[in-house]
């Protein structure tokens, strides 16, 4: 769906400091980011302050680039991310600014110069942004967290003190004496520090019939996906074959001539032979990968690199991301994916654990605003590490509002045979789109119905043989629950000469809530 606005530079990476003006520290940084945007970089300096910025070039080769400038060229940004309610935006902006480019980043600056501090909070989509406005700093991310910021301090050569931040941990981690992931919903004003400006909804679920519950719900990600689908470049969907990334898939080929849907796993798994069921039911381009236990092995270092993380189950979910990732990159330049849903419509297995309906809804309303440095972290790095942008209509922050206002009993619903359903709502919304098989397809995870664990049991177990679990963590600070997370540990620390500034901002699934 193309926009006529739309000349934006989703697919980048972003970083800075502050403090300083060494352009050395940036431009190596740039170089830790080159995959977010191997197609050239932009700098802007100033006497307290660099920008720095890597770009994909997709749309207007010559008139996107960034840094952007003010009219006045007072203010500078560097952007990551995706706005999409630019349109409406850029309409109210274009009677006071001069526009000098389509790109969405810009309406963000202009926003700023009229706003300040309440920009963030106008802005719809996902975004890391970094503005320089004579002396004063100021960095936003998204509300849930869909796009990646990080922020550190060391000292410059000079002795002098900076602040720096960038899209990834690995473009500082071996620059800085401190690394944090910045908060979610949340901005930096270097005048007064740090600011939330959004909370995931905590209020309880509104009294309404179960029809009107399910027709919002439809109309909600109708409206989530068409939203999403704002692009001048072409546009794809994961596709596992599961009812989250069909449902999408489903919804984006209504608006879409030719979509293409992308499934990866081991010859004859469940996730293959549903994805082929889904694309020939919605009319999809269909493209699959069946990957092997040697390459797995193989790419497993790059894979655990770029993810950031050695937690056993983001990996394993990991790895179905890089090759489905990998695959897209050959056909597209956006990809819809179906994050989000199993944590608005109570999909775990733990879920069911929690008979309590308003204990649940809580876990609910907890477990979506932890999504930044898990699924949201894996998703980012994986499509990033091979230029591609994904995209999460589930967690578009109008539907999260109204996915949370539905009642947890329509989401985990008792049958009247006494088994429990998880996302019935979802479920029942959308059952018209796809085969009754899929609609009711019990839910697996990603690493599961793609086979992927069946492959790392045997495809492990030589790198495996080695590893000492009790000296390994005798000889470390961070927990690791097996010998194969041991192995993802000693990976990850293998890439860096600072591996502790990684380690520290490191998530973990917990045993009582899986992936």
């Amino acid at each position: 769906m193309r926009s006529d606005y739309d000349d934006s530079e989703p697919m980048c990476g972003i970083c800075g400091v502050w403090g300083t003006s060494d352009t050395g520290l940036v431009e190596r940084a740039m170089d830790g980011l080159h995959h977010r945007g191997p197609d050239g970089s932009g700098m802007h300096v100033q006497p307290n302050g660099v920008l720095g910025h890597r770009r994909l070039a997709i749309m207007d080769p010559q008139g996107g680039a960034q840094p952007l400038y003010s009219e006045t060229r007072a203010a500078a940004i560097v952007a990551n991310g995706e706005i999409y309610n630019f349109p409406v935006l850029r309409d109210d902006l274009t009677g006071r600014h001069t526009f000098s480019t389509t790109s969405d980043s810009e309406a963000i600056l202009h926003l700023f110069e009229e706003r300040g501090a309440g920009t963030p909070a106008a802005l719809g989509g996902m975004f890391a942004f970094a503005i320089c406005d004579d002396d004063r700093l100021f960095l936003a991310r998204d509300p849930i967290g869909i796009k990646p910021l990080y922020h550190g301090r060391g000292v410059d050569p000079s002795g002098i003190p900076f602040t720096a931040f960038a899209s990834e941990m690995k473009a500082l981690a071996d620059r800085v004496d401190e690394l944090h992931e910045f908060p979610a919903g949340s901005y930096f004003d270097s005048r007064v520090g740090f600011v939330p400006y959004y909370q995931v909804p905590t209020a309880p679920p509104v009294d309404r019939t179960v029809e009107e519950h399910v027709a919002l719900v439809r109309k909600g990600l109708e409206d989530a996906v068409a939203s999403h689908l704002m692009s001048d470049v072409p546009v794809g969907a994961f596709l596992s074959g599961g009812l989250d990334s069909s449902v999408i898939a489903a919804m984006a080929r209504k608006h879409v001539d030719e979509l293409h849907t992308f499934s990866v796993g081991l010859a004859g798994s469940r996730d293959i032979q549903a994805a082929r069921r889904v694309a020939a039911h919605i009319g999809s381009i269909h493209h699959e990968y069946l990957m092997t236990p040697a390459e797995v092995v193989d790419k497993l270092p790059e894979i655990v690199h770029a993810l950031e993380s050695f937690d056993q189950d983001l990996v394993r979910s990991a790895i179905p991301t890089y090759f489905c990732s990998r695959l897209a990159a050959e056909h597209v330049k956006v990809i819809l994916t179906g994050e989000g849903a199993d944590e608005l419509f109570a999909g775990y297995a733990y879920h069911k654990a929690r008979s309590d309906p308003a204990t649940l809804h809580q876990e609910l309303c907890r477990s979506v605003s932890t999504l930044h440095n898990i699924n949201l972290q894996r998703v980012d790095r994986l499509t990033m590490l091979h230029s591609i942008e994904g995209r999460v209509p589930f967690l578009d922050t109008d539907f999260i509002a109204l996915a949370l206002s539905v009642p947890p009993e329509l989401k985990l619903k008792t049958m009247p045979d006494g088994r429990l359903i998880e996302k019935w709502v979802l479920r029942t919304a959308c059952e018209d789109l796809l085969p009754a098989d899929i609609v009711w397809r019990t839910k697996e995870q990603f690493d599961e119905g793609s086979g992927t664990l069946d492959l790392l049991d045997g495809a492990l177990s030589p790198l495996l043989e080695g590893i000492d679990l009790d000296a390994y963590r005798a000889s470390i600070t961070e927990p690791v629950r097996s010998v194969e997370e041991a192995l993802y540990h000693r990976i990850l620390c293998d890439g860096y000469a600072r591996p502790d500034m990684i380690l520290r901002n490191v998530a973990r699934w917990t045993e009582d809530r899986r992936l």
